[in-house]
């Protein structure tokens, strides 16, 4: 598997992609190779990722540092994920039993779809397209993420069996796309008097956040907060672990909606000025709301109402 830039949000991105290579090649040795940096999946997510990659190359380039790298293998099928023609060119040296790449829409692969497929607009989906034409047949992304039973085991802790818990994710990677906190307020709210106990999942940074939310809103839960101060250790995997105990979640476009998706949690999922076809997460019950419906690119354009009514159309 080459991919180029596997930052962390790429990665998160890509994760349903490493989980449905695993299920259609349950029994192949999977490689990783970022040709241009390091991978998430070598650090921040290499413990949910175990079982998916068995291993992970960085910093590989194209040619002879990655051939050399490979050199005691027998490629037997090379996915190539990203899309710079001069890039899939040069791995196609490799020489590898089947190839299959997204640039210039598949033209440089060994098996493309029918004339009639539609260009998926999610990456993911497009991605996805890519495991099924190595495959040959549809494939499911439902391989298990590696998730300790201890972290599973703190989530309980947190948040205890009973209440009806909905993850909340008010922060995001840029201010451009956080939804105002004060509807996040009355979206919890609402939540708290329809009998929902509402968990606001916040990293450790985001202490301005969580003093402005939890001055209005003392009734919720706030577990990764909760988890510091019992001196656990902060991850993604207990972000799953804690959304695999809620019954829905809402979030913009981050990486922490992602990480909902990944626990395969119904979501609602805002967006502004960044492209939701293309970076909507995958979940198998997903609403979208775009400030473009609205007639704007601004996340305050989506009003409070419409985010209450897909939270109940996923409830």
């Amino acid at each position: 598997m080459y991919v180029g830039v596997d930052l962390i949000g790429d990665a998160l991105i890509k994760l349903p992609f490493a989980r449905a290579l695993r299920s259609a090649f349950p029994e192949h040795e999977i490689i990783w190779a970022a040709g241009d940096g390091q991978s998430a999946f070598a650090h921040e997510l290499a413990g949910m990722t175990r079982g998916l990659i068995d291993k992970v190359l960085e910093n590989t380039g194209t040619g002879h540092a990655l051939a050399a790298r490979l050199s005691d293998r027998r490629i037997n099928l090379l996915i190539d994920t990203q899309s710079r023609v001069r890039t899939t060119r040069a791995l196609r040296r490799l020489k590898p039993d089947v190839f299959i790449s997204r640039a210039a829409r598949l033209l440089f692969s060994d098996v493309r779809p029918g004339f009639t497929k539609r260009r998926p607009k999610r990456l993911i989906d497009r991605l996805l397209q890519l495991v099924t034409l190595a495959a040959g047949k549809q494939v499911s992304e439902d391989a298990p993420i590696s998730l300790p039973e201890e972290t599973r085991q703190h989530a309980a802790e947190l948040l205890p069996a009973g209440p009806k818990y909905v993850a909340i994710i008010p922060g995001a990677g840029g201010r451009h796309k956080i939804w105002p906190l004060d509807r996040h307020v009355v979206i919890a709210q609402n939540l708290l008097a329809r009998g929902y106990q509402p968990v606001v999942i916040l990293g450790p940074a985001e202490t301005k956040i969580y003093a402005a939310i939890k001055e209005f809103l003392p009734q919720a839960k706030f577990p990764l907060q909760d988890a510091q101060l019992a001196g656990l250790t902060l991850s993604c995997e207990l972000t799953i672990a804690l959304a695999e105990r809620c019954v829905a979640g809402l979030a913009a476009d981050c990486g922490g909606g992602h990480l909902l998706a990944a626990a395969g949690l119904p979501l609602v999922s805002l967006f502004g000025p960044t492209n939701s076809e293309k970076l909507a997460p995958r979940t198998k019950k997903l609403c979208v709301l775009t400030a473009q419906s609205w007639n704007s690119s601004d996340m305050q354009a989506i009003p409070s109402h419409a985010v209450q009514d897909a939270l109940t159309s996923i409830l």
